[in-house]
């Protein structure tokens, strides 16, 4: 049976209490922990260690990791904007981004640091600023993930240019005087230091042919483990041969390239949790399931329903008291059949029940692992429920609220009827 971690019991309570269920809390002193070990990555000519900031937008959560000492990795000119809001000097903002922005020139003329996806991408950016530098990402030809859906890397990805087509990098370069310093490359969610290392490999044999390349990112995607049974990365030992890699082509080629680096689940995934409530009990009889059904799921934490993922779960009775134990599975409160948070693992398609506390309605219900693509990546709105709030256990050991719950009228605040529809 899951433990409570991030949280004690007594703080679950008072978040239910105090905010209402279903509320995302985060704790600050596990984002300023994460964000120590990253900046510790091994490297042998400088680090700049970004923040993906799809990972979790949270106004607050980027302002902490920002004052730790993280740089931005945006994927999408809302959030280059985002981050500026949320006080990030743009000149510490990279806009990695499959959608060329409408705004790209605002955004460059105000710092932001451009990196081009794509050929298309390189040329419109070479229209607009002849002469200016850039930096391109590259699809290596390696890929790694638990699955297609996180693998960002090899001929089965649409991320970067593929790196066999270099000559038309350079003639576009060439066209519109472009200094290309900065290469990125991005393989997907892994933790075998052997990869790693191999992917630096090809990233710097491209970084070879491309002389004015100064600093490379090899990205991210470290692996963490929400389960108990599930190991984090070591970045120690995944960063260690990537460091001997640029030092070998240092002394191959004279070139001392600055490392960069893109983790965005490793920082906040185990940082934030969903404190909701026991909503109802379904019983489908001697061959069926017992259902715990809360007022939280794929309106929140998409990720089961998605992946398969994995997420520890712990029933935290109200009042305290002692209870038995049972075999349940947890029903979110959207009407989609999908909408499981205990599929089995990297299976959704599969039902996996869990040893929990036997369950009162009212009851709180603590989903843990949730900092990292649960309130960033959701089915928001649907059934019409308003995004949660989202509140910061403070090291100060207080409460702070951080975004408000949705109202109906929020949601409905864009909608209009024409006027053959009014009366």
């Amino acid at each position: 049976m899951e433990r409570l971690s991030l949280l004690s019991e007594d703080q679950v309570r008072a978040v239910q209490h105090q905010f209402g269920t279903p509320t995302f809390v985060y704790s600050q002193k596990a984002l300023e922990s994460q964000a120590q070990k990253a900046l510790a990555f091994p490297h042998v000519h400088g680090l700049t260690v970004r923040y993906a900031v799809k990972a979790c937008p949270a106004a607050g959560v980027i302002r902490i990791l920002n004052r730790a000492g993280l740089h931005i990795d945006a994927s999408s000119g809302y959030e280059a904007l985002r981050a500026m809001r949320a006080g990030v000097p743009s000149a510490q903002i990279q806009l990695t981004a499959q959608q060329l922005p409408d705004n790209l020139a605002d955004l460059v003329r105000q710092g932001v640091l451009f990196n081009a996806c794509s050929l298309h991408q390189l040329a419109a950016y070479g229209q607009l600023f002849p002469g200016r530098e850039v930096s391109i990402r590259v699809n290596p030809g390696l890929g790694s993930g638990h699955s297609n859906r996180t693998n960002t890397g090899g001929p089965s990805s649409s991320f970067g240019i593929w790196h066999e087509h270099l000559d038309q990098v350079l003639a576009t370069v060439d066209e519109h005087n472009l200094q290309l310093t900065g290469l990125h490359s991005h393989i997907g969610s892994g933790s075998d230091p052997a990869v790693w290392q191999h992917c630096a490999r090809l990233t710097l044999g491209v970084a070879a042919k491309l002389p004015e390349v100064r600093r490379v990112s090899m990205g991210g995607g470290f692996k963490i483990g929400r389960m108990a049974d599930e190991v984090s990365t070591d970045l120690h030992k995944a960063g260690q041969p990537v460091a001997d890699e640029f030092n070998r082509f240092a002394q191959e080629h004279g070139r001392k390239l600055h490392l960069e680096i893109e983790p965005g689940t490793f920082l906040v995934g185990n940082a934030g949790a969903i404190v909701c409530s026991v909503v109802d009990m379904v019983n489908t009889g001697p061959q069926g399931y017992c259902f715990i059904k809360v007022n939280s799921g794929m309106t929140e934490v998409l990720r089961p329903s998605l992946y398969g993922a994995q997420h520890p779960i712990v029933v935290v009775p109200a009042p305290p008291e002692e209870r038995g134990q049972g075999a349940y599975l947890i029903a979110g409160h959207c009407c989609e059949s999908g909408d499981i948070l205990t599929p089995a693992a990297n299976n959704p398609e599969e039902l996996a029940p869990r040893v929990l506390t036997e369950p009162r309605i009212g009851d709180a219900v603590f989903i843990g692992g949730c900092g990292a693509y649960c309130a960033g990546m959701a089915a928001k709105n649907y059934n019409s429920f308003p995004e949660a709030c989202e509140v910061l256990l403070g090291t100060d050991g207080e409460l702070h609220l951080l975004r408000q719950r949705q109202t109906l009228d929020q949601i409905l605040a864009n909608e209009s009827l024409p006027a053959f529809l009014s009366t």
